[in-house]
């Protein structure tokens, strides 16, 4: 039940190896921020940006290398799809990502794929991995060690600390997401909050019938199954592990445990 192959489908996603000999769900937590050291270098830099300073210009990320994007005609369609497009002296470049003017980068082992938006006003803090074709939009808040799958959205106001997208999650509205993993294909209705840390102190224990199991982790938020919704203003308790296909209804806290698979949380 608590295994990794009993909520996620890994068959698409980039970074299956984070997910190898976790013999529970929230394992690949334990793991993160030294994969994605190891999966990233201080590539992500261009004289003309500084840290923490607002981008004068669009940039783009093009065959390992960043550059000013003034010359090129861009068109922001949705990213998801495929919609962005770059094109540079009448040439397209395939692929290409986008950073627009105003985005606020801070360090530099940030790796990102084809095909990704950050907007203006995101603020993205290395470590992080941005896989192909998502979206980092306005306001959007990256703290760090995130690792965000392919076809992603991390909408307006949305926070993220130390989390996994799988591939086709979207927190798209006023979200806030700490050491939690979302499942392939969720979405995180406006207003979802998955709080991480206990009001006692001590370690996240999970119950899972009459079975109660020590996570060894003082922060957990949520793990939200392949294909699950909340509804809006949605909140996780720390240490909720929701089965793939679950709800949970708008305006709903869901307690801390395993609900399996399909569960309906009002």
């Amino acid at each position: 039940m608590l295994t990794i192959g009993s909520f996620f489908d890994l068959a698409d996603f980039p970074d299956q190896e984070l997910f190898a000999d976790c013999p529970y769900v929230w394992v690949p937590l334990k793991k993160l921020k030294a994969y994605i050291a190891s999966q990233t270098a201080p590539t992500f830099q261009h004289l003309c940006i500084t840290d923490g300073v607002p981008l004068d210009s669009p940039y783009i990320w093009f065959n390992g290398r960043l550059r000013n994007a003034r010359e090129c005609v861009i068109t922001y369609g949705d990213a998801t799809k495929g919609g962005l497009s770059v094109w540079e002296n009448g040439q397209f470049l395939q692929g290409a990502s986008v950073i627009m003017a105003g985005a606020v980068i801070l360090g530099k082992n940030i790796k990102i794929g084809k095909g990704v938006l950050i907007e203006s006003g995101a603020m993205v803090k290395s470590p992080a991995i941005i896989g192909d074709q998502s979206e980092i939009r306005q306001g959007a808040y990256l703290r760090g060690n995130c690792l965000i799958g392919k076809r992603c959205v991390v909408g307006h106001t949305t926070e993220v600390k130390h989390t996994i997208f799988l591939n086709d999650a979207k927190a798209g509205h006023f979200a806030y997401l700490g050491d939690s993993i979302l499942g392939n294909r969720v979405n995180l209705g406006a207003g979802t909050k998955c709080a991480n840390l206990r009001f006692f102190s001590g370690n996240v224990k999970l119950k899972n019938g009459d079975v109660t199991l020590d996570t060894g982790l003082k922060k957990l938020g949520a793990i939200i199954g392949d294909g699950s919704q909340t509804g809006c203003n949605a909140v996780t308790s720390p240490g909720t592990i929701m089965g793939p296909d679950s709800l949970l209804m708008p305006n709903t806290t869901a307690p801390a445990g395993v609900h399996p698979r399909k569960s309906v949380l009002r």
